[in-house]
This record gives structure tokens, C-alpha cells and sequence, in this order.
């Protein structure tokens, strides 16, 4: 069996769907399928290609046995609707003017977002001779909408023409989350539907594999200090403020402090809300590569999950709750939903606060950083649920066994 992978976002950049990819790739091939990836050169977050795959370096490469083929995309560090668009489409245009050149597969998996991909992906896998598998991990276009990042009706009206079209070609369509798979079956109940969720690799993720550990001493902490910790993308659903605003009425508990580790649309701003609230416990670091991860969960003492208060969002899961709960972090969700039942009610992994709402993060903050005793057993509680609930290699072998059905 030949599997071709398409998607616009894939290592060595860093991020939720660049791992999740990376992950089940690896593992399909380990199960004997014939894996490869198409994708864009890399760019994400910064905006910027690679130094070293400039000047049509490396367009062709092996990372952990997977084969990758890139093709060029534009790229921008303007923020505009613009720029973005053309991000989109110059991979839709490259990515088929270069997949058109590879051999034949029997399934061709594309991810979205970006939606626009599709346009790609149902050309290739006519191409290709492949059927069409259609990944989703986010309700685009209906969580730009409702996000007010696309306001033209017009450019509404044929994205989700392009969705229904997308869902009724494809042999299979996947999601991300439960959420994700009801409304797509709620509104196309003919189209075949598969839960591929988000998990995590246990193994790699393990609190006690972590024996040499510097980074509160490189980054100014004290032993004591008790350290809520945020990482991902600083953008326009996570509802960071809350955090801002949290640290600004905790200011004078001294040894709590906040980190926000990422990068996004929104950084600019939210750190000149730290600089207007001279907010001293609240500390903005770069991204790092996934090597780094597992060092630094291990030094902090809860993880920070939020998302801004939209229904939309009652069937998102952040993927940055698998990594924390697998290092037995404990969580403070401000999620609720499909995440809020699988980690809060199920799990007992984290303390659930209402999105948005001050008072309550708050209070979570402080109930947490004064009961070491219930973070410790709210983090052997999360750990346990991961491994038996979100594997990454019991969700490979679920998705093969789809693939061998279809």
C-alpha cells in the first residue's frame, strides 16, 4: 500500500500538525505502508524559508526514513488577508505542478487547513490514481468566520462550497476531534467519516526518562517558583489575554510566574500588554524543536490550555494537552466541550475554568499553586489517561485498519 501525504505545514518546522503528520507517518511506514509527503518549503512560524533549503536546497529529502518532496510557497511577515491568500495559493499551484510528477499511489491524505489545499489534492489524486482522504483538525471556513478573520461573504460563500465539495469527493474524510466528526456527519450524513485524533508518544513524553535539566537556571527561575506555562501559537483563538490579566491580579504573589513559549499574530501585541501592566511575572519565550519539549514540561508546574469563549470551540481538543498530561503536568482548562470531558471529567487531570473569565483562572491559579499534593495526583491521573486513550501507535494501527476496509 502507497501513501502520499499532502500538507503545507511538515518538519523541521514546529507545530501541532507538522508533529502529528510527522508522527503518524512514521509509524504507517513502520507498519509496512509506503510512505511519502508532499509540502511546502519551510517557513512557519516566522514567515521565512529556511536558511539552508534557500536557493532550491533540499527539495527533495529523507527525515526518519519518510521520503519528502517540497515545492515553493510565497511567503510574508505581513499580517494582511492578502499575503495570507497568497501564502495559500501559491502552494496549492506548486504543490500540484510538482505532485503531478510523482508515481501513483493507492491514497492521497491531504490536511486541512488550509482548505484551499483541496483544489490540489482532488487534481493530484485523479493524477495519481490515489483515493482521496481528507484530513480535518479544524472547521475551516466556519472558524475563520466566526473568528472574524474572513468577513467577505463572497470569499465565504466559495470556501464552504470548496469544504462540501472537498467532503463529497473523498473516499474518506477524518477529523481531529469527535466534535469535528459530528458536524461533518450532521451535515453530509453519506460522506464516510473517521476519528483520527491528535495523541501522543508516551515514550518519548516521559517524565522520568528527564535526568539533567537546566532550563530554570538558564531562563532565571528559582527552584521554588512555581511556573504556569503556556506553548504554542500566540494567536487569535487561544484567548491569551486571560493569562495577561491573571498575572496582572497575582502580581504580588512572588512566586508565581507565567510563561508564554511561541510565536504568532498576536505576540506583538500581548507584549506591549506587558509592558502597559509592567507585568515582571509574565515571561515570553521562543519556540523551540520538540527535542526541547519533554526538558522543559518537565520543569514546570502546570499547564495553561485556554481558547476564547465561542461555541465553535466546544469540540476543539489543543494538542498541547497531550504533551503536558504525558509529563503528568496538571492542566488548567479554559476549554470546554469535547476537551473539558475527556480531561477534566474522565481524566480528573486539571481544574476546568470558564474561557475568558478572569475571577475564575484566577482562582485556579492559586488554589493549584498552593496544593502541591493535588497537582501531583491530578498529573499521574493525566498521564495515565493519554497512554490509554491517545497512543499515537494504537491511533496508527486504528487508521490502518480503516485504510484495509476502505
Amino acid at each position: 500500500m502507497k501513501l502520499l501525504l499532502l500538507t503545507q505545514y511538515y518538519p523541521p518546522e514546529i507545530g501541532a500538525p507538522q508533529n502529528r503528520l510527522h508522527e503518524l507517518a512514521v509509524r504507517l511506514k513502520a507498519k509496512g505502508i509506503e510512505v511519502e509527503v508532499l509540502c511546502a518549503l519551510p517557513n512557519y512560524p516566522e514567515m521565512e524559508v529556511f536558511k539552508r533549503y534557500q536557493n532550491r536546497q533540499l527539495r527533495t529529502e529523507v527525515i526518519d526514513g519518510i521520503k519528502v518532496n517540497r515545492s515553493w510557497i510565497y511567503v510574508s511577515k505581513k499580517r494582511g488577508i492578502i499575503s495570507r491568500l497568497m501564502n495559500y495559493f501559491s502552494f496549492v499551484v506548486s504543490s500540484y505542478l510538482r505532485g503531478r510528477k510523482l508515481d501513483n499511489f493507492d491514497y492521497l491524505l491531504v490536511e486541512s487547513p488550509p482548505l484551499f489545499l483541496g483544489w490540489s489534492a482532488m487534481r493530484l489524486s485523479k493524477k495519481l490514481g490515489a483515493k482521496l482522504i481528507f484530513n480535518v483538525s479544524d472547521l475551516w471556513p466556519e472558524s475563520a468566520e466566526k473568528l472574524k478573520i474572513v468577513t467577505n461573504r463572497f470569499l465565504l460563500k466559495l470556501a464552504y462550497r470548496l469544504e462540501a465539495t472537498c467532503y463529497k469527493r473523498s473516499t474518506l474524510v477524518t477529523g481531529q476531534t469527535m466534535g469535528i466528526i459530528q458536524s461533518i456527519q450532521n451535515r453530509f450524513p453519506k460522506v464516510q467519516t473517521h476519528w483520527l485524533p491528535n495523541g501522543v508518544d508516551v515514550d518519548f513524553y516521559d517524565p522520568k526518562k528527564i535526568e539533567t535539566n537546566d532550563f530554570r537556571e538558564r531562563n532565571g527561575f528559582k527552584k521554588e517558583d512555581l511556573l504556569f506555562f503556556y506553548g504554542g501559537i500566540i494567536g487569535h483563538a487561544q484567548g491569551l489575554e486571560v493569562i495577561l490579566s491573571t498575572a496582572k491580579e497575582t502580581i504580588n504573589r512572588k512566586d508565581i510566574h507565567f510563561i508564554l513559549q511561541g510565536a504568532g499574530p498576536l505576540k506583538v501585541e500581548l507584549l506591549a500588554m506587558k509592558e502597559r501592566f509592567k507585568l515582571s511575572n509574565v515571561h515570553f519565550l521562543a519556540p523551540v524543536s520538540k527535542s526541547e519539549m519533554p526538558m522543559i514540561l518537565k520543569s514546570v508546574n502546570v499547564a495553561l490550555v485556554p481558547l476564547r469563549k465561542l461555541a465553535l470551540f466546544q469540540g476543539a481538543i489543543p494538542s498541547k494537552i497531550f504533551e503536558a498530561l504525558a509529563m503528568e503536568l496538571p492542566l488548567i482548562l479554559a476549554v470546554d466541550g469535547e476537551a473539558r470531558m475527556h480531561f477534566i471529567d474522565r481524566a480528573n487531570a486539571g481544574i476546568y475554568v470558564e474561557p475568558e473569565n478572569i475571577t475564575d483562572f484566577k482562582d485556579a491559579v492559586i488554589a493549584l499553586a498552593d496544593n502541591e499534593t493535588q497537582r501531583k495526583s491530578l498529573g499521574k491521573n493525566g498521564r495515565k489517561y493519554v497512554t490509554d486513550h491517545f497512543n499515537r501507535n494504537q491511533i496508527a494501527q486504528d487508521f490502518l485498519h480503516q485504510l484495509d476496509n476502505l
